[in-house]
């Protein structure tokens, strides 16, 4: 389980686990760069600095207050926190930067009363959501992907109570499928008045009319004056169609500083390498003076007293949880390790060329096939991951796409799908925008021979309307 947890975790959030790791357990010490040089010869007065020298002395204090209280069940262990990483900078670095979008609706999530299986399909669902905080992917794909993908099987409509609940969250308009249902989430919220009926009817409507901004149509449709529909325009200027964008502002500097979890670099030769971003993770490593205490009680358990008894039992689980911290963290980086150089792997032509175009369809199993591990364990590992590479910082899961089989039986990817998709329609003439029959001849003219009813599905994925609503 502490595998898992931390194989799941970002960097930043990784660097402050450890840091409350050593914080907790008294046996848990860091390595420094005089540990692994004199390691065998040095003497406290000699190569500690006066630093680290009253940092062990608290830590010896603090092991001592704590075998002390062993056995009194009204007290708990003191434990030693460094001040060196709690100064104003760290607190701001580590907690101001780390709350992301996505982190500030999982916490609302405590919030609602969820079985286990709730629980897991409301963190889907905030995962599946775009940077404007709406719901882009349908009911169907959803279901289908958490049973292939996550061995949770829901349907639809259970799916879509589940987000009902979401779009309570806040802000208001979260959650939402359609720019129409974002507008009236944030309706709903606001206390009964005559703009609120009124509102309520042009979005549920009239929003056609409202897209094109016929408010001739509907002030005439709704009986109202002048007035009246300059208080309603007021109103919905105060609306937010991206709700995710506006949260994202209010967390400050979250989701522009990004902290990669890997570092990719791409030569001119198109020799490609890559390596952990190792941040702030010092290198861990079990308290001697806790191994040794260990060690000592084990050879002379004769004539022990209790309390020694208590002492040795104290240590001896400090120590196995050091050990298995330090597993965990080793383990984590083999993982991780394995995976992003599969990654690399498969879709080496966009490492080396930059172009999304060049991204191959692959799934959580292509991965998983490839590495031998499980599809929840590379689920984990591309959960809020970053890579930065020569074209940029992307999240691992840009990396994933799906594939579209043509008739013929080639495999094309959704992402290069639409790449081209959206190159033709930001080439179309305005004035007479392409209707999806036409989108579809030209992609079949571009060598993407895909069917009329998938160019529309991947245009309203990209947020893309229709042609008449396109034409200016």
């Amino acid at each position: 389980m502490l595998q898992v947890k931390l194989l799941e975790m970002p960097l930043a959030e990784f660097e402050e686990s450890i840091a409350m790791e050593i914080d907790d357990n008294p046996a848990l010490e860091t390595v420094s760069t005089d540990d692994a040089l004199y390691d065998e010869e040095r003497t406290t007065d000699e190569q500690e600095s006066f630093e680290e020298q009253t940092e062990r002395e608290e830590r010896e204090d603090a092991l001592e207050k704590a075998l002390e209280n062993i056995g009194r069940d009204d007290e708990m262990p003191e434990t030693f926190i460094s001040e060196n990483n709690r100064n104003a900078d760290y607190e701001e670095m580590v907690y101001g930067d780390t709350t992301s979008f996505y982190d500030k609706l999982k916490e609302q999530i405590g919030e609602q009363e969820l079985s286990e299986t709730e629980h897991e399909v409301m963190e889907y669902l905030i995962g599946s959501l775009d940077d404007d905080g709406l719901l882009r992917k349908d009911l169907e794909t959803i279901s289908d992907e958490l049973a292939i993908y996550h061995n949770i099987y829901v349907s639809s409509d259970d799916i879509l109570l589940i987000l009902k609940k979401l779009q309570t969250f806040d802000p208001p308009g979260i959650g939402a499928r359609s720019l129409q249902e974002c507008l009236l989430l944030q309706i709903d919220r606001k206390p009964a008045s005559w703009v609120k009926t009124q509102l309520k009817k042009v979005f549920r409507d009239h929003f056609d009319a409202f897209t094109k901004k016929h408010w001739r149509k509907i002030q005439d449709a709704l009986d109202l004056g002048d007035e009246q529909v300059i208080e309603l325009q007021d109103e919905i200027r105060k609306l937010n169609p991206k709700p995710g964008a506006s949260l994202g502002e209010t967390m400050g500097r979250s989701l522009q500083q990004i902290t990669p979890d890997f570092i990719v670099d791409t030569a001119d030769d198109g020799t490609v390498t890559f390596a952990l971003n190792r941040g702030s993770v010092p290198e861990l490593k079990v308290s001697p003076s806790f191994t040794e205490m260990v060690d000592a009680y084990k050879n002379n358990r004769d004539g022990m007293s209790r309390q020694t008894k208590e002492a040795l039992l104290y240590a001896k689980e400090k120590v196995d949880k050091a050990q298995g911290f330090i597993e965990a963290v080793k383990q984590r980086r083999h993982t991780l390790n394995t995976t992003m150089k599969a990654i690399i792997d498969w879709q080496r032509r966009f490492f080396q060329e930059g172009d999304e175009a060049d991204l191959r369809p692959m799934i959580l199993k292509d991965i998983a096939d490839k590495t031998g591990l499980d599809i929840s364990t590379i689920s984990r590992v591309s959960n809020q991951k970053y890579a930065q590479t020569r074209w940029g910082t992307f999240p691992l899961r840009f990396f994933f796409s799906d594939g579209y089989v043509t008739d013929s039986g080639e495999e094309l990817s959704t992402r290069k799908i639409k790449v081209a998709l959206k190159e033709i329609i930001d080439g179309e003439d305005k004035k007479k925008p392409l209707s999806d029959e036409a989108l579809t001849t030209k992609m079949t003219e571009k060598g993407f021979p895909i069917a009329r009813r998938t160019v529309a599905k991947y245009r309203e994925q990209m947020g893309i309307a229709v042609a008449r609503l396109r034409k200016e």
